[in-house]
């Protein structure tokens, strides 16, 4: 299964050409540094949905909050499974 997560752009660095254009990412407080080359318009504050390094489109924060919201309840779901 591929899973894509969105993440808040923290920050832009510019790169010598656009496939070079790179940005740290906050994934809930984990913070990595994610490539924007098909996100050419995405701005800081903007969250974009990342996948293997890659934004590959940005997402309102609504639909984000929704995301970490299924994501918050699969890790309670895991931990319940997990115990004898």
């Amino acid at each position: 299964m591929c899973l894509a997560i969105p993440g808040r752009l923290l920050s832009i660095e510019e790169g010598a050409s656009a496939i070079e254009r790179t940005g740290r990412v906050s994934f809930g407080g984990i913070v990595k540094k994610v490539n924007l080359a098909y996100v050419p318009d995405a701005l800081v504050d903007d969250f974009v949905i990342v996948h293997v390094g890659f934004a590959l489109s940005k997402v309102d924060s609504d639909e984000a909050e929704r995301v970490f919201e299924h994501l918050r309840e699969m890790d309670e779901l895991a931990e319940i499974d997990a115990d004898p």
